[in-house]
């Protein structure tokens, strides 16, 4: 006997997420219920939760869908075109929100702190790249700009080219971030060298170099806890 499966809208009304959100607040949903509003429908055998559910794991959460071909989560079962273009724009204006210049200002504490705001788009890019995290006199978050795609290593870019969006922005500090497009962010030897060379650079520019992490998937190396180029 084939399972049946209620549609959400069949649901008692506490349950359903639209209902729990207007209720108790967007807090009390879990990611699926939160994609489930913006899904609207699920598909035949699958109601939106499950199928929100599923997505979430096929692609290894929130960090994956932000990251994940347009054309390959349309092409998923249940989804389309008008759903993504949803999903992606929600994902987007998430991102957009943390270094929205008119919201008060993220604060970096921690390497946990970089990770947090750089992470979901970068761990799973296929090259490559350099970005630098502008801090402020109170160590707030001023820009995070790329100033680099593809490998980093002593002759990639200019020292000067890395130091020019610091000064720009009047940053006091700034955090190296780079990924590495193998999921593995162990420190190579080429990747202590240009942190040795940009932390003696900062002291030149009166700009400090705090930290330079670099992010695998799902996880990330802070070379700064590991001793390594300070």
């Amino acid at each position: 006997m084939a399972e049946y499966r209620l549609a959400v809208r069949d649901w008692p009304a506490s349950e359903q997420p639209r209902e729990k959100l207007q209720q108790f607040g967007p807090g009390s949903l879990s990611n699926a219920e939160l994609i489930a509003i913006l899904l609207r429908v699920g598909s035949v055998g699958e109601d939106v939760v499950s199928l929100s559910q599923r997505l979430l794991v096929q692609y290894g959460g929130l960090a994956g869908l932000h990251q994940a071909i347009f054309a390959t989560l349309a092409a998923e079962h249940g989804m389309g075109q008008a759903k993504t273009s949803a999903l992606k724009a929600a994902l987007e204006l998430g991102r957009r929100l943390l270094l929205d210049p008119g919201q008060e200002r993220m604060r970096i504490s921690s390497p946990d702190d970089v990770a947090q705001l750089l992470m979901m788009e970068m761990h799973n890019l296929e090259q490559e790249c350099l970005r630098t995290v502008l801090l402020n006199t109170k160590n707030m978050v001023l820009a995070a700009p790329t100033i680099y795609q593809g490998s980093v290593n002593s002759t990639s870019f200019r020292v000067g080219e890395l130091f020019r969006e610091a000064v720009r922005h009047n940053a006091t500090a700034l955090i190296l971030v780079h990924n590495h497009p193998s999921g593995d962010p162990t420190p190579s030897p080429e990747d202590v060298q240009v942190t040795r060379t940009l932390v003696e650079a900062g002291k030149m520019m009166d700009i400090e170099v705090l930290d330079h992490l670099v992010i695998g998937r799902g996880k990330y190396v802070s070379l700064k806890e590991r001793r390594l180029g300070f």
